[in-house]
């Protein structure tokens, strides 16, 4: 009687116990769809995406000015945000909010650079101090001595190239490919330490031979 009661109410319980039944767990794993699993992974990493890019299209609106917040779409180039910000300092010169400004007509203080990171700004007037300069400006200066320098050169080869002379000119255009790679490594160097707005391109061998002929 007691193993009877006892066998009715683990069937009673335990369903997936009675015979003809797998186990609910084994039922659920086998039965699982790895390409349905896949998809709403891919499902979520998408809306991640969307959240985050709406986040950062949201911050750059607001670092625009207030006329042009809200019509990201309609700004074609940056000489549209130019454009807002010229004319809303000529609207301030007009009304005389440039005038009787603090400081009026004495030299500016440019010892320090408000706009600057402070510990930069720090360094720079360190270095300036001992006659040095950040190691971008100096960067700069080589690169646009060895471009002058390496133009001269190609423009010598390519006057010679003119004279019938194919072989000098593939002899002297191999010289110089391998400068210009030299000198475009620099300008990777260069981009990546130079303050941001102040990068610079490297040079291409077509743009270099279109401006010869």
């Amino acid at each position: 009687m007691a193993g009877a009661l006892a066998g009715h109410r683990t069937r009673w319980f335990f369903p997936h116990l009675r015979a003809g039944f797998r186990p609910i767990w084994s039922s659920s794993r086998a039965d699982a769809d790895p390409t349905t699993a896949t998809s709403s992974s891919r499902s979520r990493e998408k809306k991640l995406a969307n959240r985050l890019s709406s986040v950062v299209d949201a911050i750059n609106d607001r670092k625009l000015p207030p006329e042009l917040r809200g019509r990201v779409n309609a700004i074609r180039s940056e000489t549209d945000i130019v454009n807002v910000v010229e004319q809303r300092i000529w609207h301030s010169m007009e009304e005389g909010h440039f005038e009787n400004l603090p400081g009026k007509g004495k030299p500016l203080d440019l010892s320090t650079n408000p706009h600057a990171d402070p510990a930069e700004d720090t360094l720079y007037r360190i270095l300036s101090r001992n006659g040095c300069a950040p190691e971008w400006v100096e960067l700069n200066k080589e690169i646009r001595s060895k471009i002058a320098e390496w133009r001269l050169a190609m423009k010598k080869a390519w006057t010679r190239s003119s004279d019938h002379d194919n072989s000098k000119w593939l002899e002297d255009s191999e010289c110089l490919k391998s400068q210009m790679r030299e000198i475009n490594d620099k300008v990777l160097r260069y981009n990546l330490i130079v303050p941001f707005g102040r990068q610079m391109f490297g040079l291409k061998w077509e743009k270099e031979i279109d401006k010869l002929k």
